[in-house]
């Protein structure tokens, strides 16, 4: 048995290795099935390459991942493949909460919802027949709007094999990472969990895990650093948790475990991490193993607005946060979402002037997207319709009583503009740049229309 799994191209000014195929791959590899990874973001291919490229390996399945950002692209390059009569599965969190309709839409065989490991291995094993099996559907087997159940989940983190690295290799990737920008490259990319017990109103996670979370050995994680210096010769690594540092001894352990084992990497958490979840001795102890820069999930300045959204922080503590990243020397990046539930042109007001007036070395303003499997999604629903083509958090689909989208998207604009159009931020963010990530940078600052008209 023979299987693609392919990323399609969609536009992004972020091109990592996509762990999810990565561990699926593995996976699969060690049960015996062979696969090829097709990653048509890195390798730039659109949709006609990447089909023939996918017939140049007679697969007998094809898996797409499928996230709401690119689902436009997923859709046309399913409905492709099923003209020349492959089969076709699709994951991820979107056809996870919407299954019926990405089967309706994209003429898939089959979705996975959840995590795929062991669905996707018993649906291969069966020879597609998805009978009995957990998480995976069929149009025939779907009603509409009947929530779908997920797959079962491999418990034990630890044995699962590490993301397929040969197939992904860090050096062939360009220099585009999340974050923007970083000290040293090639990178590994890591997650040491999976899930979050918070429950942000934006945010699939509380849905898509269960607000669980399960973690992998300091042990487990130290074997795929090595793995990765050794094989790959990486120099920094970017752990992508939904909040590495939520239990302090798991951090504790690994800080400890890069010292004590000598690794000479440099490390980041740009997906973000919880404000209250630090202190100064816990920052000194990341900077002490390497760790030189990481994000917080801001969302807003405005109180209420954070009471809105769940987000369990108050602005005190992450404006404290702040300052402890600052004084012990790690840089820091404010994630900021405009239009959330209560925003106002004040509030948008009050969230630039925070990240202006604080110690942060980078900020991100995002216009609020609404997923499958978000709590808005659910408490919006009738009040908006879903756009699979607009540009994902550059341009609004749910729009806040008193705002528009001209509103919207000037304020995230002029936000960029103001914060990073500043002697002070431009040094820090230059210091950083090297010459082969200008290209992706400027990419970055157009999308956000940092230069010429809002």
């Amino acid at each position: 048995m023979k299987i693609v799994l392919v990323r399609p191209k969609y536009n992004s000014h972020i091109i990592t290795p996509p762990l999810g195929i990565g561990y699926l791959s593995s996976y699969l590899i060690k049960h015996g099935v062979e696969v090829t990874i097709i990653d048509a973001l890195k390798e730039n291919l659109n949709t006609n390459s990447t089909v023939k490229k996918i017939r140049a390996e007679k697969p007998d399945a094809v898996g797409i991942t499928c996230l709401t950002a690119f689902y436009i692209e997923v859709v046309k390059l399913s409905k492709l493949l099923k003209k020349h009569s492959f089969k076709v599965i699709i994951g991820g969190v979107h056809p996870t909460f919407l299954p019926y309709q990405t089967l309706k839409d994209s003429r898939a065989d089959f979705v996975v919802c959840g995590e795929g490991e062991i669905a996707l291995l018993k649906l291969v094993k069966s020879h597609f027949n998805p009978k009995n099996i957990r998480g995976v559907y069929s149009l025939k087997d779907m009603k509409k709007n009947i929530p779908a159940i997920k797959a079962k989940v491999v418990e034990n983190l630890d044995a699962l094999p590490f993301p397929d690295w040969k197939q992904l290799d860090p050096n062939v990737y360009p220099r585009a990472p999340h974050g923007a920008i970083a000290k040293n490259f090639p990178i590994g990319i890591i997650i040491t969990t999976r899930g979050c017990p918070y429950m942000c109103s934006f945010c699939a996670s509380p849905k898509f895990y269960e607000r669980q979370i399960r973690f992998r050995s300091t042990n487990n994680i130290i074997k795929e650093i090595k793995y990765l210096v050794k094989n790959f010769g990486i120099k920094e690594v970017h752990f992508e948790d939904d909040n590495l540092t939520l239990k302090r001894d798991h951090v504790n352990k690994l800080c400890k475990a890069i010292i004590r084992n000598k690794l000479k990497i440099s490390w980041a958490c740009p997906n973000g991490i919880r404000a209250d979840k630090v202190d100064e001795k816990l920052l000194r102890l990341m900077k002490k193993s390497g760790c030189y820069f990481f994000a917080f999930g801001i969302e807003s300045a405005n109180p209420q607005i954070l009471k809105n959204i769940h987000k369990l922080e108050n602005i005190e503590t992450i404006k404290r946060a702040i300052e402890l990243a600052n004084k012990v020397g790690i840089e820091c990046q404010g994630f900021f979402i405009f239009g959330l539930p209560g925003e106002t042109k004040e509030t948008i007001r009050e969230s630039i002037d925070f990240a202006k007036n604080s110690k942060l070395s980078r900020a991100q303003f995002m216009i609020l997207d609404v997923i499958p499997g978000s709590e808005l999604w659910d408490t919006l629903k009738g009040k908006f319709k879903p756009n699979w083509k607009k540009n994902s958090y550059k341009e609004p689909e749910w729009i806040p009583t008193g705002l528009t989208k001209k509103d919207l998207m000037e304020a995230q604009s002029k936000a960029f503009k103001e914060f990073y159009l500043r002697p002070i931020t431009l040094f820090r963010f230059a210091k950083f740049i090297k010459l082969n990530q200008i290209k992706f940078l400027l990419q970055r600052f157009n999308e956000y229309r940092l230069f010429g008209k809002s």
